[in-house]
């Protein structure tokens, strides 16, 4: 039965002006991190890119989220981090490979779409895209009514880098003896957001503005801490011949990431107490008595990146990351995995 009223998209809850206002900020922020390979404009059907400078080119690709990080952005009010967070985990995730990052494109999706809050959060995208050397090209705004709590939104993204082939990042080369150094994290990162919201706002019953003393700032202000990307030490090290792998520790933790760079047969000697644990993994291990285990699978500890570094260019490694002021620490050993044993990650 028809409506005597006129019915708009509108009332429908999607508010076309506003997505209007939103692809305006967009893109200005965009246009920002757009070279002379960029092809098309933002709001083209396909984003369009010029892929030069390469001879036998491999293309790595990544698409990844937020997370529950998202929660606390959402409770504290604050979105120009997450983007930035999104992005560095993306570079972070090819760079393993030995890409350089070419393109990045976003996936942002809201209940009722505020054109003030997603720009913050694309000023985000283009700001870590700027300094990651990678353009922002496209992407996808979705106001979807019912879908999202009230404020709420998803994040998530789509990176592509390239390396040439005879440059490609395998670790099929480690052997054991080579060095492992791993590279510190700013907290947390982009994981296991879960378990430390349960912990600090169900056990601890902080709020996000509860001044932490042992942390020395808010609860909000540790747990919105930018995600780190680690692409030039990664690209300086290879350029140097000084990389044998590398491993970004994200969900899985130290356990489950560094065995991803390594051969069949070899596994990671890694040495604790040879890096600082930040305070607020010791926090959180605390507060819910967290089993070894599991502590070492959920949270990176403080090392956002484990580099593995032929023996004989260890010291050649050291001075490139001294040089590059980019701390590290040396937290093990490549080792022959034991035999009949799983473990591929063996804690001394």
């Amino acid at each position: 039965m028809a409506t005597q009223k006129p019915i708009r998209y509108r009332d429908a809850g999607v508010n076309i002006d506003e997505a209007d206002r939103a692809v305006g900020f967009i893109k200005q922020s965009a246009r920002k991190t757009f070279t002379s390979r960029v092809m098309t404009d933002i709001g083209s059907f396909g984003a369009g890119y010029k892929l030069t400078g390469y001879k036998r080119p491999v293309l790595i690709s990544s698409a990844d989220g937020v997370g529950t990080k998202l929660k606390v952005a959402f409770m504290a009010g604050k979105h120009d981090t997450v983007g930035q967070c999104l992005v560095n985990h993306c570079v972070n995730d090819i760079a393993v490979q030995g890409a350089a990052p070419l393109f990045f494109l976003d996936y942002f999706a809201v209940g009722k779409l505020s054109a003030d809050v997603a720009g913050q959060v694309v000023a985000g995208l283009a700001k870590a895209c700027g300094e990651n050397g990678c353009s922002l090209i496209g992407g996808e705004t979705a106001e979807m009514p019912g879908m999202y709590t009230e404020g709420e939104y998803d994040l998530a993204g789509f990176i592509v880098g390239a390396v040439e082939q005879s440059r490609l990042l395998t670790g099929k080369k480690l052997k054991a003896g080579d060095l492992l150094l791993g590279l510190p994290s700013t907290g947390l990162h982009t994981n296991g957001y879960s378990l430390a919201r349960k912990l600090f706002f169900e056990v601890a019953g902080f709020k996000v503005n509860t001044f932490i003393k042992e942390l020395d700032c808010t609860a909000a202000e540790e747990l919105l801490k930018v995600h780190k990307s680690y692409l030039t030490p990664i690209q300086k090290l290879m350029a140097a011949g000084a990389l044998g792998g590398a491993a970004h520790i994200t969900g899985g933790g130290i356990t489950d990431n560094t065995p991803r760079m390594l051969p069949a047969g070899l596994a990671a000697e890694i040495k604790l107490g040879s890096w600082p644990v930040l305070p607020v993994f010791e926090l959180l291990r605390r507060l819910g008595s967290v089993p070894d285990d599991d502590y070492r699978r959920t949270f990176n500890l403080g090392l956002g990146m484990i580099l593995a570094v032929p023996e004989a260019k260890a010291d050649k490694a050291t001075k490139i990351l001294k040089r590059l002021k980019q701390p590290y620490y040396e937290v093990g050993r490549v080792v022959k995995q034991p035999r009949g044993k799983k473990e591929r990650v063996i804690y001394k």
